[in-house]
């Protein structure tokens, strides 16, 4: 993880929110007292998302389940009837 310092006064906060929102990797923010991670929001909302999920019983396993399945498992959308009605 990149770490930048408030000491170098250069640095163009509107440039770097824009790069870290664009390649989605997490900045190390450092001041002489704290330090912080700057993310997106994106990688923030799937943070979250992640966390709720986790937080539910048994949803987590469901969805390692359902990733280790093989593909013949599972049904193409075009199958689904009350799917396609609405088309």
């Amino acid at each position: 993880m990149t770490t930048i310092s408030t000491a170098k006064k250069s640095i163009n906060l509107e440039a770097l929110v824009d790069q870290i929102a664009r390649i989605h990797i997490p900045v190390k923010i450092r001041t002489p007292k704290s330090t912080c991670i700057l993310i997106s929001d994106d990688e923030w909302r799937s943070i979250q998302e992640t966390l709720y999920l986790k937080s539910i019983p048994g949803v987590w396993e469901s969805i390692v389940e359902g990733m280790k399945a093989p593909l013949e498992d599972f049904v193409s959308a075009d199958e689904i009837e009350w799917l396609n009605e609405k088309k």
